[in-house]
């Protein structure tokens, strides 16, 4: 122990080269545009279950967290960047290689041993061990660690953006369930007009003008109908494939006006996004791997210092190995760079280039977000406004359709304000579902903007309902 203890002292005395890391100096705004006032709480404290409320739809995002191929492959990513971290690690220990040979041969009858033949066996076992007198093995390992913990972050990016797919294709899903209702409900309609208007014809009532002009208007009505079923037939595709299955029908919940829209969101501190959301975090451990990356280049220009050590035994029996036979051999080696035409000078100045590089992805994924937060903030208060307005717009125009058929029976108008009151009222309401469709989608993007579950477990899933017994 007494021999150990000037090797300890050493390798405490060792410094690690390079700077050590500091987050570089971002302005964040004191509140989001939008915001009426510094708030702490956050739409991001919440479980996307809580924000997502549609069962149906919890249990896709359920689905996709399990069998999401993109989240898949995230956590295989983690588990190889762990490995690495561990085999940075390993360095720090003594590198221990046993190595055992067998001879058969026959000796010349010259030789000192005059003739023979016979076995030898021949067991070593080497020892290196490098001490890490300048920090270059510490800087790699907190380079390794660095990359291990973006990975974790990089996959807790994808849990968020398959969650936000998910969600934004279900409600894409439900909105053109509700486009194809309307389009139904507009055929229907264009469909009593245009049989009333035969009627009237064959009753010499009519003009041959008004019947076809109502037929052109149920023809258009009614080649929506398809083009709207092929559009939900690819949306469910997609939405197999986001939750890692074959393509196949997807149940439905709440319909699209009856999904939950909070009436104001809280987005929380612009300084928290640095804790929340994941993409900065991987962008800040790729900051802090390449700063590390900085002191292994320093570390580089200075000499090496290794342990080295060699034990074993020779004998023509196996047996004698533990005899007279044992070898030993213990030592240092001190390695440095003496000439390498500029090498390490260009090393140590591309780590400095990656770095800044590094540093300014940081900053400009900071910035960007900040903006994303407000502008999905701003977005969803004005959608909200614009909804209000086309549902004012919708209910006047059905009360128009009902008061123009009323006319037109009582003969106090002709079929143009029929088929005008028709026709303004079926894009009203498609212009209404998209809105609403569009409100639902910002709820989305705030909530991943915001770094969505940052609090939650790596894949936490929503609890049981509790059934009674």
């Amino acid at each position: 122990m007494r021999r150990l203890t000037p090797l300890l002292a050493l390798l405490l005395a060792g410094c690690a080269m390079g700077p050590n890391y500091r987050r570089p100096k971002v302005e964040a705004p004191p509140r989001f545009a939008g915001q009426a006032r510094e708030e702490a709480a956050s739409l991001a404290d919440q479980p996307w279950w809580d924000v997502f409320a549609d069962p149906v739809l919890k249990d896709l995002q359920a689905d996709a967290l399990r069998n999401n191929f993109d989240v898949r492959t995230a956590t295989w990513r983690v588990a190889e960047f762990r490995a690495r971290a561990g085999i940075a690690r390993a360095d720090w220990f003594p590198a221990i290689s046993p190595e055992a040979q067998w001879y058969r041969g026959r000796t010349s009858t010259y030789s000192a041993t005059g003739n023979f033949i016979g076995n030898a066996y021949d067991v070593h076992a080497s020892v290196g061990w490098e001490l890490d007198l300048w920090g270059r093995i510490r800087r790699l390992n907190e380079a390794a660690l660095a990359d291990y913990l973006g990975a974790q972050n990089a996959r807790r990016g994808v849990y968020l953006a398959t969650l936000s797919q998910v969600a934004s294709a279900y409600f894409e899903l439900r909105e053109l369930d509700q486009r194809l209702a309307i389009a139904r409900s507009t055929v229907s309609a264009f469909q009593g007009t245009s049989d009333l208007f035969g009627r009237r014809l064959a009753g010499g009532a009519a003009s041959a003008l008004e019947t076809a002009r109502a037929q052109a208007a149920l023809a258009t009505a009614s080649a929506a109908v398809p083009n709207l079923e092929r559009q939900i037939q690819a949306q469910e595709n997609l939405l197999s494939f986001l939750v890692g299955r074959a393509p196949g029908p997807i149940a439905r919940g709440a319909d699209l006006e009856a999904q939950a829209l909070p009436p104001a969101i809280p987005a929380g501190l612009p300084s928290a996004l640095l804790e929340r959301r994941p993409d900065l975090r991987e962008a800040e451990e790729r900051l802090v791997a390449a700063n590390a990356g900085i002191g292994v280049a320093k570390a580089n220009n200075f000499p090496a210092l290794s342990l080295t050590g060699l034990f074993g035994g020779v004998s023509p029996q196996a047996s004698e190995l533990t005899g007279s036979g044992k070898e030993w051999l213990a030592g240092a080696a001190l390695t440095g760079p003496l000439f390498q035409g500029a090498r390490l000078k260009h090393q140590k100045a591309a780590a400095v280039a990656q770095w800044e590089q590094a540093r300014e992805r940081y900053r400009a994924a900071v910035t960007g977000a900040f903006g994303e937060v407000a502008t999905a903030l701003v977005a969803y208060q004005k959608l909200a406004e614009v909804e209000q307005q086309q549902a004012t717009a919708v209910a006047a125009l059905q009360q128009a359709v009902t008061l123009a058929n009323l006319r037109y029976d009582a003969g106090l108008s002709n079929y143009l304000e029929v088929l005008d009151a028709q026709e303004q009222l079926y894009p009203a309401q498609n212009a209404r579902a998209q809105t609403r469709l569009a409100r639902l989608q910002t709820l989305v993007q705030l909530y991943k903007a915001l770094g969505g579950g940052w609090n939650l477990e790596d894949a936490a899933t929503p609890p049981k309902p509790v059934t009674a017994p």
